[in-house]
């Protein structure tokens, strides 16, 4: 069987890196190109020693001409306003793109420039881009020529509300999500607020009421449910490396047991390899999800107080980035979904 070439763009970071760790040992892939400014001629090993025996490659500057000659499928693992121009040159020869940034996740450019405070330059893409959620989107995935993934924060929050939001169990305008990071969301570059004595020991909320990552939380929760929905996003940073968890409430238009909403979720999740419904009274951490592409979620109903309770958790390097990448991939190319991502966890 012929396999996919597979070049990554931006491979020193966190997330490429941890594409790069899957991709290697992924049964249909063939790592082609690892681009990186800064590692440029080095080693892969270099910047991620333990792929030592794994990958013999070495990370070149992105020539994107060269690139599109020799790959299949290119991942972008680049910060945002730094993507569109990049995914114009890979379409136009012919490369069907996943792309991490935010640069083609909302479909608004007016929204896009007045959250990211900058011009979105391909206005005219963002029509072709399909939202690279496989529980919700699984037939565009695979006719998509461009990807655009969702954040890790929209990966646990969304998937934990979708069941409720669909099947209108929910107040739909008074949602509230409250998620915990760890660091390696913020990115490899350091900075004050991520350097180990400012973040050890310490708990901090930020982009209190601001976060960008509302409005893409808000545009997918409001095309499942038909209406506008409006959420109320707190994200927190928290001294652990890698892994979200996010507890979201809400207030039920109707009585419900914990137990019918868990049904109601498996249903709804029936298809979805990489969705695990806890049992009532039992709730998912971060530690049940590290390394790996799946997403745990807890359900509650809190009679006294007539709230909805869900609790997501998820590896924001694994389903909520290179994971869920390697998950679209697969669609893309009428692979398994779980292809090379089934044991991709780490030991707890």
């Amino acid at each position: 069987m012929k396999k996919i070439r597979v070049a990554v763009i931006g491979a020193n970071g966190y997330t490429g890196g941890e594409m790069v760790r899957l991709l290697a040992v992924h049964p249909s892939v063939d790592l082609t190109v690892l681009t990186s400014r800064q590692f440029a001629g080095k080693h892969i090993t270099e910047a991620f020693p333990a792929l030592r025996g794994i990958l013999d490659m070495k990370l070149v500057e992105p020539d994107m001409g060269d690139v599109a000659k020799k790959c299949d499928v290119a991942f972008l693992a680049i910060p945002h306003t730094q993507a569109m121009p990049i995914v114009a040159s890979l379409l136009k020869a012919g490369v069907r793109v996943v792309d991490y940034s935010a640069d083609f996740r909302l479909k608004d450019p007016k929204a896009y420039e007045e959250w990211y405070k900058s011009p979105h330059t391909e206005p005219a893409l963002l029509e072709k881009s399909v939202c690279g959620f496989p529980e919700l989107h699984a037939e565009e995935i695979r006719a998509a020529q461009l990807v655009a993934l969702p954040g890790c924060y929209p990966t646990g929050a969304i998937l934990g509300l979708a069941p409720a939001v669909k099947n209108k169990l929910i107040n739909l305008k008074e949602i509230v999500i409250n998620s915990l990071s760890g660091v390696s969301g913020a990115g490899q570059t350091p900075s004050q607020k991520t350097h180990f004595p400012e973040i050890s020991d310490n708990l901090r909320a930020y982009g209190v009421t601001s976060h960008r990552h509302t409005p893409e939380i808000e545009q997918e929760l409001s095309a499942l449910a038909g209406e506008a929905v409006h959420v109320l996003f707190t994200p927190h940073l928290v001294p652990a490396i890698r892994g979200i968890l996010s507890t979201i409430t809400a207030t039920v238009l109707s009585e419900i047991s914990s137990e019918k909403l868990a049904e109601t979720y498996r249903q709804f999740y029936r298809k979805a390899p990489f969705v695990r419904i806890s049992e009532p009274g039992s709730y998912p951490e971060i530690r049940f999800v590290r390394g790996s592409n799946y997403c745990d979620i807890g359900l509650a109903y809190d009679k006294r107080t007539r709230k909805f309770i869900a609790i997501s958790a998820i590896d924001n390097l694994g389903k909520g980035a290179a994971g869920q990448a390697v998950q679209c991939m697969n669609l893309m190319f009428d692979l398994p979904e779980e292809s090379g991502l089934r044991f991709g966890g780490l030991t707890p």
